[in-house]
């Protein structure tokens, strides 16, 4: 399911540069320190891992649900095995990673909190991007619609979609207090993949980011 989710995002109209890279994964590389040690979860088809390797140098692994995902990064000469993100991150080590990393895969687990507690007793830093549902699109389809929104972002329909957390900015940030998460930088992206002001309050944010993008470290 979580490959899915990957595999579809990627193929939707999501934002990228000349160069075919997809923005938000840009700005996921350029928060990792050179020469770190990486753990991607729900790696989907190794996109971010080959970019990380590429432009970072890092000591790239993956964990990823579907053979199918699995295979693909495997012949691509990644360091990828199967797994489950809900289940599988309990059984790593405290501090094997540098940085943990959830892109676009946050929504579909089934325990965010106990997987992003994870993501930080395994990794140092750990960063999380996800499609931000309090956009005001989504606000809208549901308002004037009255049915489950769908956009680029959120492709599915409301009974074929491996999404089962929605959530907002605002509720992400609400998370990261109770789970004692320290939020290091903090990055909302519009419907272009360009960064919104920095020092525009949280509602604006909530409001016109379509996606969001945070590195968290632990208290």
């Amino acid at each position: 399911m979580l490959s899915r989710l990957k595999r579809d995002l990627t193929m939707a109209e999501a934002a990228r540069t000349p160069g075919g890279s997809r923005v938000d994964l840009l700005l996921i590389a350029d928060m990792v320190a050179p020469g770190a040690r990486v753990l991607d979860v729900g790696c989907g088809d190794g996109e971010l891992l080959r970019l990380l390797g590429e432009r970072r140098g890092v000591d790239g692994r993956g964990i990823e649900l579907s053979r199918e995902g699995v295979n693909e990064c495997v012949a691509k000469g990644l360091a990828v095995i199967q797994g489950d993100a809900d289940t599988d991150l309990a059984d790593y080590p405290a501090d094997a990673f540098d940085y943990v990393i959830l892109s676009q895969t946050l929504q579909a687990t089934r325990h965010p909190r106990i997987v992003l507690e994870h993501m930080l007793r395994i990794g140092r830093r750990a960063i999380v991007s996800f499609p931000n549902f309090g956009h005001w699109r989504i606000r809208l389809q549901v308002a004037l619609g009255g049915h489950m929104p769908q956009t680029d972002n959120l492709p599915y329909a409301w009974w074929d979609s491996p999404n089962i957390h929605f959530c907002t900015i605002k509720d992400f940030r609400q998370l990261c207090l109770v789970a004692g998460v320290e939020m290091d930088k903090a990055v909302a992206l519009n419907a272009w993949g360009s960064p919104l002001r920095l020092n525009a309050p949280w509602w604006f944010w909530n409001l016109f980011g379509e996606q969001g993008v945070f590195l968290l470290s632990r208290r």
